[in-house]
């Protein structure tokens, strides 16, 4: 595994080995010891994932304390353009995002740190993504940042989205209880 930092603190990019043979493909896309030599420690508790397609936009979800969550997803078929938004009020990027295809090919993953918003744009149909997440879902928690609220260009006019997604709030209307320090 290879991790890359990207602008925002905490996101990091996970670059996977793969193995191949006649059987097929095996890949490791988390290893906590590796995290922890790069001091990153996560109790990735919740497992999920979701079909999407082409074109379907998610997000920008998080959930608020104390039920907020650090992510890690990866993508098993297809490809998505994954986008992070720092919303820790004392973070030197807070308000920036930064965006990567995530997809098979390319084996990447992500890890999204607490106090960030997260979202994607579906590249191909029936992408399949796998998230982990260090905590549980909390409905009453559960927030979001309307996706075109906060400087991203989405590469579709075209996009398919949830009625919930389209009726997030914008992110100069969001009050932000993120700091860095939050976990």
């Amino acid at each position: 595994m290879n991790l890359i930092k990207t602008s925002i603190e905490g996101v990091t990019i996970i670059e996977t080995k793969t193995f191949s043979d006649a059987r097929g493909e095996f890949t490791k896309n988390l290893c906590p010891k590796v995290l922890l030599k790069n001091n990153m420690t996560f109790n990735f508790t919740e497992a999920y994932y979701s079909t999407s397609k082409r074109n379907v936009i998610r997000g920008m979800h998080f959930q608020l304390p104390p039920h907020n969550v650090a992510k890690l997803v990866t993508v098993l078929s297809g490809a998505v353009l994954d986008v992070v938004l720092d919303l820790r009020t004392n973070s030197k990027t807070y308000g920036d995002y930064i965006e990567i295809e995530l997809s098979k090919e390319n084996k990447k993953s992500l890890i999204i740190p607490f106090g960030c918003a997260h979202g994607f744009q579906s590249l191909a149909d029936d992408t399949l993504m796998a998230y982990f997440k260090t905590g549980a879902f909390s409905a009453e928690c559960d927030r979001g940042i309307a996706f075109n609220s906060f400087g991203k260009k989405w590469d579709t006019n075209n996009h398919i989205m949830s009625e919930r997604d389209l009726n997030h709030i914008s992110f100069s209307e969001f009050q932000s209880p993120f700091r860095m320090e939050d976990e």
